[in-house]
């Protein structure tokens, strides 16, 4: 009797693992039944990590826009392309005819204070009076922004140009100071750099409302800023023209180290011979990469891609030369790049196109990289970065990447569920109807429905 009952309970036990995925599946169709998301809009794969078997499936073969996701792909890729032990590095040298070289390295982290530190070491070495100044910029092209990057999103701090000349994170900060009660309030760039505003921003007011905007009469330089300011207010805004303010701050900071130079700065590559160091800043490529998975850092991610690109063609650093390291890294894995359409390195174009199915075969083959488990180390946990107010839910057993654009919303990444399997899924939700807060409340069920029923 005994020996009956045990079997027919492990016939049930094995009956009911049996229809584990198909009960996931259903509650998850049924959770986006319930929403009020086009069903149509919603791209979703879940797989089994070890064995990749499907476990829920809906639109995963839809091209869709994957957002800031698709940085899962790029970062991979580059820190592949690269080595986990890369360091930006930003270098100078003097010559023997006394010229002195700044070699960039397109260091994301690289700041005024650095160039000042580097600066300071030339003061103390005796170099106070150099014949020319050089720098050699050759690392990256001149194009500073992405393929279908929005136009109007010029000012966003979230989205500085990049390039060679990356300082201070290629953003300005800007004054805008209260003066006494109903007059036009004072406002500046922190630091030098030649740009005007139509000052439209009274003191006073309830609270801070100040908006920059360009405006389509005004020349380049000019910033419309329109509002009210109470108390002194900090805002950051992408630098223009990168080149122009780097050399600003060279030039300051040598007026104020007391190196004498009055002449210009040329553009030049570094000589192999008859030259020698005289300081340099380095920055870990593991950090750039924890900021670009954990933050979303597109300045970051967009330098690393290009970067990247440079190492696999040894020459300057371009989009082209970026696709060219990304497909043959994607080909290693056994995917087919020729399948979805990437064109940046961050996710910020809309011209990025690839599939849910895409997203969890490359969670999936990703894992055979030398590089993997730092890698994944490397993206958030709820609590963290853009997830800081997100799925706390899961703690410690999901590792994931957000995305966000105007009416998109998307999640990749690895979970652990509540029984302790591995899956990878992904999530993209394309609707210009939803509100970014549905999209977002969706996303989270869809992963507490595949956490608790599997």
């Amino acid at each position: 009797m005994k020996k009956l009952l045990s079997i027919g309970t492990g016939l049930l036990i094995a009956g009911l693992i049996g229809c584990m995925p198909t009960l996931a599946a259903d509650g998850i169709d049924k959770i986006i039944g319930k929403s009020e998301i086009n069903k149509g809009a919603i791209s979703v794969s879940v797989k089994d990590f070890k064995t990749g078997k499907e476990i829920y499936s809906l639109n995963s073969d839809k091209p869709s826009t994957p957002a800031s996701t698709l940085k899962l792909v790029t970062s991979a890729a580059a820190m592949d392309a690269l080595g986990a032990e890369y360091k930006f590095k930003t270098e100078l040298y003097k010559s023997t005819n006394n010229d002195l070289y700044f070699k960039l390295g397109a260091d994301p982290y690289l700041t005024s204070k650095d160039l000042k530190k580097m600066l300071s070491v030339a003061k103390d070495k005796n170099i106070v009076e150099p014949k020319t100044l050089y720098i050699d910029d050759y690392i990256l092209d001149s194009v500073n922004r992405g393929e279908g990057w929005q136009w109007d999103d010029d000012l966003n701090p979230l989205m500085p140009k990049f390039g060679p000349y990356n300082l201070d994170g290629n953003l300005l900060t800007i004054i805008v100071k209260p003066n006494a009660e109903g007059s036009p309030a004072s406002i500046y760039p922190e630091m030098f750099y030649p740009l005007s505003f139509m000052n439209l921003v009274t003191s006073g007011g309830p609270k801070n409302n100040v908006v920059l905007s360009h405006n389509s009469t005004l020349s380049g330089n000019i910033l419309q800023a329109e509002g009210n300011v109470s108390t002194l207010e900090k805002i950051q805004i992408p630098t223009e023209n990168m080149k122009m303010y780097f050399r600003l701050r060279v030039e300051g900071l040598m007026t104020s180290l007391k190196i004498r130079y009055y002449g210009k700065m040329y553009e030049k590559k570094l000589p192999t011979s008859n030259v020698y160091l005289v300081d340099y800043v380095e920055h870990p490529l593991t950090d750039a990469i924890k900021d670009i998975l954990q933050n979303s850092n597109n300045m970051s991610a967009e330098t690393v891609f290009k970067l990247a690109g440079r190492k696999f063609v040894q020459n300057t650093g371009s989009y082209d030369s970026a696709k060219k390291m990304l497909n043959e890294y994607l080909t290693r894995l056994e995917l087919a790049p020729e399948t979805v359409k990437i064109v940046d390195g961050s996710g910020v174009s809309k011209n990025n196109l690839i599939t849910s199915d895409f997203m969890t075969e490359f969670l999936i083959k990703v894992a055979t990289a030398t590089d993997y488990e730092l890698w994944k180390s490397l993206m958030a946990t709820p609590g963290e970065g853009t997830l800081k107010n997100r799925m706390l839910y899961f703690g410690k057993n999901l590792r994931a990447k957000t995305g966000t654009l105007s009416d998109v919303s998307a999640i990749a990444g690895y979970i652990k569920t509540r029984r302790g399997k591995d899956f990878v899924f992904d999530i993209m939700i394309n609707d210009p109807k939803s509100s970014d807060s549905d999209k977002k409340m969706l996303e989270e069920d869809i992963l507490r429905s595949v956490f608790e029923n599997n």
